[in-house]
């Protein structure tokens, strides 16, 4: 287990290093303010690591920066939910599938959503299939764990403040080790 949880912060802590995207933060800082607002939501121990591994298929693939900006869908989220699955369960694994296909209902469900989404998250909703019709956003929200990838999500949205102060990556351990498959 301990290997498990040290494999992942080794992972965040260095590749997480980088800046995210287009973004003004590190994948790190984006996954540690993620998890915090999670945590201060009264979030359960798996969606807050949902929440600080949401974008880990940023990290484990062969990389994907810029290919957003190129027209191609890394589909990041996939490759974390696939990675993740080896370690927890699906309360962890299904949000973190879901948090793009919670963007794109968020963009059919609340029509000033949009508006509030990053340049970079705009750019990469278009590559990812751009905003859910009535019928595919009504079949998201059918699905085990779409409430909770709607959450994710919005924290997703929020956790893109510079220098905002969060717990470190190590104050996350007890959750990761917390919810590891038995």
């Amino acid at each position: 287990m301990a290997a498990v949880v040290d494999e992942i912060v080794g992972l965040l802590e260095k590749a997480g290093a980088e800046r995210y995207g287009m973004e003004a933060v590190s994948q790190l800082e984006h996954a540690l303010q993620c998890a915090m607002h999670a945590e201060r939501a009264g979030g359960s121990d798996a969606l807050v690591v949902a929440c600080l591994l949401h974008d880990i298929g940023h990290l484990v693939g062969e990389g994907d920066e810029g290919l957003a900006e190129r027209g191609e869908d890394a589909a990041h989220e996939h490759l974390a939910a696939d990675w993740l699955s080896r370690y927890f369960d699906s309360d962890v694994v299904q949000p973190v599938r879901l948090h793009v296909d919670a963007k794109r209902y968020l963009c059919h469900a609340e029509p000033h959503y949009w508006a509030g989404l990053s340049q970079a998250s705009k750019t990469s909703l278009e590559v990812q299939g751009g905003t859910y019709s009535a019928d595919e956003a009504a079949a998201f929200m059918a699905q085990p764990h779409a409430a909770e990838a709607v959450l994710l999500r919005r924290w997703d949205d929020a956790a893109k403040t510079p220098k905002l102060k969060t717990p470190d990556i190590a104050y996350y351990r007890r959750f990761l080790e917390a919810t590891l498959k038995a």
